[in-house]
This record gives C-alpha cells, sequence and structure tokens, in this order.
C-alpha cells in the first residue's frame, strides 16, 4: 500500500483532496474560493483521522518563487507526484482538467477514489 502515519495506534491514509481550483479562466476570488473549498474538504477529512493532503497546496509556494508564467511548469507535475504517494483520492467540485487527470492517475494505480466527504471511512 501507500504511506501511513499512525495516530493514537491507527493507520491514517494519505487522502488527497482534488477538485477545481483555476478553472473557469483567470478570476483570483474563484481560485480563492476553490482552494477554500478544498481546504474544508481537508479539514473534514482530517477528522476522519486521515491526512490530508492538497496538490495546489503544495505546488502554490513553488509558482510563487518561480513566477506566474511558470504556473502550468509546476502545477500539475507537483500535484500528481503527490498523488503517487497518496492511498485515496476525494474529488470535490465542478469541472477540473488538471482534478481528474489525478483521479485517473489513481484508478490507473488502483487506490480508492471518493466523491463525497461523506464516503470516506471514519477511523476510529
Amino acid at each position: 500500500r501507500g504511506y501511513f502515519e499512525t495516530f493514537k495506534g491507527v493507520s491514517m491514509s494519505w487522502v488527497m483532496i482534488a477538485g477545481p481550483y483555476s478553472s473557469g479562466g483567470a478570476n483570483p476570488a474563484q481560485w480563492a474560493a476553490n482552494l477554500t473549498a478544498m481546504n474544508a474538504a481537508a479539514l473534514a477529512v482530517f477528522e476522519k483521522v486521515h491526512t490530508p493532503v492538497i496538490g495546489v497546496n503544495m505546488a502554490l509556494p513553488i509558482i510563487n518563487l518561480a513566477g506566474e508564467d511558470r504556473f502550468e511548469e509546476i502545477m500539475m507535475p507537483v500535484s500528481l507526484a503527490l498523488a503517487d504517494r497518496c492511498d485515496a483520492i476525494l474529488r470535490i467540485g465542478g469541472v477540473s482538467a488538471g482534478a481528474d487527470q489525478e483521479v485517473e492517475r489513481m484508478k490507473a494505480a488502483g487506490k480508492q477514489v471518493f466523491r463525497c466527504v461523506d464516503d470516506v471511512p471514519i477511523i476510529s
């Protein structure tokens, strides 16, 4: 399997949160709303005693240093590399080619795909 952490003696899965970020054009307010939605889903996954990760949150600091003109060069390679290390993925939100790529990568690896936070099992 993938990577696990232990919390109170229980194995925790790494669950990637995938959803739209920059889909729909150059609208920074929408990007912020999309990221907030992914972070809210991450909190819900964390409360189910899993380790949530978001590719955008990993890639944005690198992009901020490298420059916006390198967004395409950095965003998906970082996100897909992170997906490879996760045990499952939660796909949220609307249209997103990048999030769909992450889901397909997970499916191809035989990993669990969730479509709703409620479907992510609680570890007790």
